[in-house]
């Protein structure tokens, strides 16, 4: 089956991506090894979250959020979107301390989506917390969203505008075809002029076979989910001295994440959860909201994702090919990021570039200089710099 541009995977981000593209009118096909959704798409905490991003995100942070509050217009599905703010709790002079250097930072770069909020607040807002926590930062603009819920409305919406998707459908190489580009998967050869790596945990081997070569790790963050509770919580709740994510949905349930991680084999797509780690993150709940001790599990689970050395994701065209694309390694904090990621692709691909502020997500960051000095793995390639004009961009082709 051949397409005018493929999309390696079918999570948020290659699911944003087709329905973008198909949007604009493109002939897409997405190929994903098992289903949209399957691992850290769909089971990650769903945090709609600018509140502590690195300053490079935050840009692309505010654009995505703004989609998030007209989700429905985009997806036809509201994805359970829920707008009641995210707020860091300070619990000791020092977190006070690294508090307010974060808001003088954004002070100095022109932010103000985050603002400092006193203890009396913060109690009024949160009534079961723990009385000793000494205040916060928040970001009232931002909420949560059901991350499956998301994930599959993208994939649905992408569908109904003609994407074509191919579930369980591993692919095996992607190599040059001409000017165009052959991928091949279990189920045969497709050919495409654009080819765009959204494979997650499996990026890096897409990168590789381009000659780019990337420091990926799999992860897999932990997630636990109690039994309905009386509500008690609107805001999502982080902690800024201790890992932790914390949110109570609309059906009561508590979701407690932070960061902690299972053990992964990524090639058997396994997990096992750490329930040393989990313990120790049950704890920390347990001692911000002190109700908390009698909460039941009901369940827990971790979704193999992609982090890389210094925490950013790989968002631009490749350095060494034309008409090739990056977006992956959002290293546990890529769910609020997945509807303006789609964009940003969508404009480089269509137009050879975007307004969006991207060179910090450059895949060239981990290339090793060359003898000359040059970053760029290899020489005489097509290259494009992130957030520039790509060599030989071409309008997209009508459906």
């Amino acid at each position: 089956m051949d397409a005018d541009i493929i999309v390696i995977g079918g999570g948020l981000h290659g699911s944003s991506t087709a329905l973008h593209l198909a949007r604009a009118g493109a002939d897409v096909l997405v190929l994903e090894k098992n289903y949209a959704g399957r691992h850290a798409s769909g089971v990650n905490a769903g945090g709609v979250r600018t509140l502590r991003r690195d300053p490079a995100e935050i840009p692309l942070a505010l654009a995505s959020r703004e989609l998030w509050y007209r989700i429905g217009e985009l997806v036809d599905d509201d994805c359970g979107f829920e707008q009641h703010g995210q707020v860091c709790v300070s619990e000791t002079d020092a977190d006070v301390a690294v508090a307010r250097e974060r808001l003088a930072l954004m002070a100095r770069l022109g932010h103000g989506h985050e603002t400092w909020i006193d203890a009396a607040e913060l109690r009024a807002m949160i009534p079961g917390i723990a009385p000793g926590v000494r205040g916060g930062v928040i970001a009232r603009g931002d909420g949560a969203a059901d991350p499956y819920r998301t994930t599959f409305a993208f994939r649905r919406k992408a569908a109904a505008l003609k994407a074509r998707f191919q579930e369980g459908v591993t692919v095996r190489g992607v190599s040059r075809d001409g000017a165009g580009w052959r991928v091949q998967a279990d189920d045969g050869v497709h050919r495409a002029r654009v080819v765009v790596n959204c494979a997650g945990a499996w990026a890096d081997r897409i990168a590789e076979q381009w000659g780019e070569p990337v420091p990926l790790l799999p992860i897999a963050p932990m997630m636990l989910v109690t039994t309905p509770m009386d509500h008690f919580l609107d805001p999502v709740v982080l902690c800024q001295g201790r890992p932790l994510s914390f949110k109570q949905r609309a059906n009561g349930t508590v979701l407690i994440g932070g960061g902690r991680r299972a053990w992964v084999d990524r090639d058997a797509e396994w997990t096992e959860l750490d329930f040393r780690s989990l313990a120790e993150g049950a704890r920390t709940v347990c001692e911000l909201f002190p109700h908390m001790r009698a909460a039941i599990v009901n369940r827990g689970w971790a979704g193999i994702e992609a982090a890389m050395p210094d925490g950013l994701p790989v968002i631009g065209p490749s350095l060494r090919h034309a008409n090739a694309f990056h977006a992956f390694g959002f290293s546990a904090h890529g769910f609020e990021l997945g509807p303006i990621v789609g964009r940003i692709i969508t404009e480089l691909i269509s137009k050879g570039s975007t307004d969006f502020p991207i060179a910090p997500f450059n895949i060239g960051r981990f290339a090793a200089p060359t003898a000359a000095g040059d970053p760029r793995p290899g020489t005489g390639q097509d290259t494009a710099q992130a957030g520039t004009a790509t060599p030989r961009a071409r309008p997209l082709r009508s459906s």
